[in-house]
């Protein structure tokens, strides 16, 4: 039996874990703002990403992450059905986790 090294578990790796939370706190409220407008797309996009943020490993994060700001398209924008108090807190953490999972990523 083999084992895959995943790296590090993300407690060890606090910035990223940090990151990880709070676009993880952002998307519920995201997800919550969907449901209230009856914006169906948007909540099917968001419905998983809570999860994920909060639960995944470090080696899946870059790509939830980067699923997770295609939302910020240039045809089709979460910004266009959201609110921009959530929408941009989101896309800021979600920018500080990838930054954060680029420095780990330079360090291995």
């Amino acid at each position: 039996m083999t084992t895959v090294d995943r790296g590090p578990a993300r407690h060890e790796r606090p910035a990223i874990d940090e990151a990880a939370l709070a676009a993880a706190r952002i998307a519920e409220r995201l997800l919550e703002a969907a449901r209230a407008r009856n914006a169906a797309r948007w909540e099917e996009f968001l419905t998983p990403l809570p999860g994920q943020l909060r639960d995944a490993g470090i080696a899946d994060l870059r790509r939830i992450a980067m699923r997770a700001r295609a939302a910020y398209g240039l045809k089709d924008s979460i910004r266009e059905a959201l609110p921009a108090e959530l929408t941009e807190p989101f896309l800021a953490d979600l920018d500080r986790l990838l930054k954060a999972l680029a420095r780990e990523a330079m360090e291995r």
